[in-house]
């Protein structure tokens, strides 16, 4: 068979596998991305052995992690990088040395290791986590813009950049000191060159040539544009001893400031999904079932000293920052595997002889196994905390690390509406609420948000609106309403509860993120429940049909009638059981939350 159409064939059968394995991964409700690991397996080389190509396949595949990089760039923005630039740079920065730090000494103490460069080497490799799947899984759940979120993202996105320096840095580990010097100092500037260009480049560049290109209205041109941004930049990082994933990020920043971002978005998404399945069914051919199989034990162990001991370097870190301990715990098990590009390090050193193929292909094993958990640590979160908080001692040790931190010595107390999240949305509400003379109370645990309700003189508690601590803090129960707009579904549920079990009566209002989450704040004492999307298609409805010519009162009524069945015309999954949750949700059934959500689930 000819060399070209072998590639293509190879293509076809990895992405043929990748989609079968995600589909029963989906019928299954596991994560995709392990359905796509999975793919790569069974057709790899260690499985079937249907893949021919597997360099090319490879090379192809690192179009997924510079796409999905580019599109973070883009969503992520610089506005949004100012908000966690703290625990980025700062918390992503110590990470990284306490990790390499900590696996040298414990390396070389057990004799894991012959030498310390040895040491520093398998610590670099351990201090990476993965983007693309930690992206991936948030992604999938809608959490990628929740506090946790952002600093996974941020502690991310500081690894990704230190890769190059690792990279600048491997072929001088076995030498003097000042030739490791000058390898590091070569790198930051090259890094510094490099930012400051990409600054140059996304004000006087970037923008103008969009815009001509935006002119011609071709869809075509705009994106091949775009491809060639993101490549080409990608290509720059790498040609000049930085990393791709670097290159690419750059360039989504570039273009998120300028008036086309979502529409560069809109066009490259589809690429992202594509190259991205691709390069995680990639991952998955690296994977070699029989040894982990052989060294299962070993495999295990390591695994578990990875999983526990980056979980307890992160959690503390995060705290540092003064984040909650659930979102720290939350980052702590997202963060908490070896990257996909700890591959390229771990290849370098074995070309370098820093480690034995042995040893190479134990953190192949290790790096695979920490990868397909993740996914189902993330999606296990809040069942984990479920679990912890059915336990009393637990409980109270999480409520009470989530103590007040400080209040606003503007609060009124006493007939009062509470706001947790200070968003755009709790902005607004808050704007409107005051022009009406009404007292309000702010609950919000971001400190930089903390700073914008001093500068402006609204009443504020610097906190976790989760924490019973916090929400006695506040007297809800002599509060008149309390409005939940936080980035964060499972603090909006256990806001809801904790503040039901302080005051029964309270009228509390809560922006859903999901549809399972309706029900659930419902059922857990929301007065209300609004969902955005839905609430959109609504308004978007009524203006549509008075413009046709309907009756004002008959649309009025329609849309309340929409609002008070819970949406439920809106989910037609949920439809058929509105008979069995209306008397639960009015406060007359018998039925628990979990008992509904088992008869949805069948």
């Amino acid at each position: 068979m000819q060399e070209d159409f072998r590639l293509i064939v190879d293509l076809i059968t990895v992405l043929a596998a990748a989609s079968v394995g995600g589909l029963l991964a989906a019928v299954l409700r596991l994560p995709v991305i392990l359905g796509y690991l999975v793919g790569g397996i069974i057709v790899g080389p260690t499985g079937l052995g249907l893949i021919k190509e597997l360099v090319q396949v490879e090379t192809l595949a690192q179009f997924g992690v510079a796409f999905l990089l580019f599109a973070l760039g883009v969503e992520f923005s610089l506005g949004q990088l100012k908000k966690v630039q703290s625990i980025a740079l700062g918390g992503g920065a110590l990470q990284i040395v306490l990790t390499i730090s900590l696996t040298t000494a414990l390396s070389v103490g057990v004799g894991w290791v012959s030498t310390p460069v040895q040491g520093v080497f398998l610590g670099a490799i351990l201090s990476l986590s993965s983007t693309a799947v930690v992206l991936r899984s948030l992604m999938e759940s809608n959490e990628a813009d929740t506090d946790h979120g952002q600093v996974m993202l941020g502690i991310l996105i500081v690894q990704d950049l230190a890769l190059g320096l690792m990279l600048a840095v491997l072929p001088a580990l076995d030498r003097p000191a000042d030739v490791i010097g000058l390898a590091v100092l070569k790198a930051l500037l090259l890094t510094a060159l490099f930012a400051g260009g990409a600054i140059a480049a996304g004000i006087w560049v970037i923008p103008p040539l969009l815009r001509a290109v935006a002119r011609t209205e071709s869809r075509e041109l705009f994106l091949l544009t775009v491809i060639v941004l993101c490549l080409g930049i990608a290509l720059l990082t790498e040609s000049l001893g930085l990393s791709i994933e670097m290159g690419a990020f750059v360039a989504g920043l570039m273009i998120s400031e300028v008036e086309y971002a979502d529409q560069t978005l809109s066009y490259v998404e589809p690429l992202r999904d594509v190259f991205a399945t691709l390069f995680f069914a990639s991952i998955g051919m690296l994977i070699d079932p029989v040894f982990l199989w052989q060294h299962l034990e070993l495999i295990v162990a390591l695994v578990s000293i990875v999983i526990l001991g980056k979980f307890a370097i992160v959690v503390p870190l995060v705290r540092i920052f003064r984040y909650p301990l659930r979102v720290a715990i939350t980052a702590g098990l997202g963060l908490a595997q070896i990257g996909e590009f700890s591959f390229v390090l771990a290849s370098s050193g074995q070309t370098m002889g820093l480690v034995s193929s042995q040893v190479y292909s134990l953190i192949l094993g290790t790096t695979a196994v920490t990868l397909m958990v993740t996914p189902f640590l993330l999606k296990a979160t809040p069942q984990i905390f479920n679990l912890v908080e059915r336990v009393p001692t637990f409980k109270n040790w999480l409520n009470q690390l989530d103590i007040p931190q400080e209040i606003s010595e503007l609060a009124i107390l006493h007939d009062h509406v509470i706001v947790c999240g200070f968003g755009r949305v709790g902005q607004n509400i808050v704007q409107l609420l005051q022009s009406k003379g009404y007292p309000v109370l702010v609950i919000e645990q971001s400190e930089r948000k903390a700073q914008m309700l001093r500068d402006r003189g609204i009443p504020y508690l610097y906190g976790n609106c989760a924490s019973e601590a916090v929400l006695e803090k506040a007297e809800v129960t002599r509060a008149r309403s309390m409005v939940i707009v936080t980035g964060d579904a499972m603090n909006t549920r256990l806001c809801v509860k904790r503040a039901i079990k302080l005051s029964p009566e309270l009228d509390i209002v809560a922006r859903a993120f999901k549809d399972g989450d309706i029900d659930s704040l419902y059922q857990l004492g929301a007065r209300e429940v609004v969902h955005p999307e839905f609430e959109a298609s609504l308004e978007l409805s009524t203006h549509l049909l008075l413009s046709l010519g309907e009756g004002k009162l008959a649309v009025q009524s329609e849309i309340t009638e929409v609002r008070r069945s819970r949406y439920a015309d809106f989910r037609p999954d949920i439809a058929c059981l509105i008979p069995l949750i209306n008397p639960i949700l009015n406060g007359n059934g018998s039925n628990s939350i979990e008992e509904i959500e088992a008869q949805i689930a069948d």
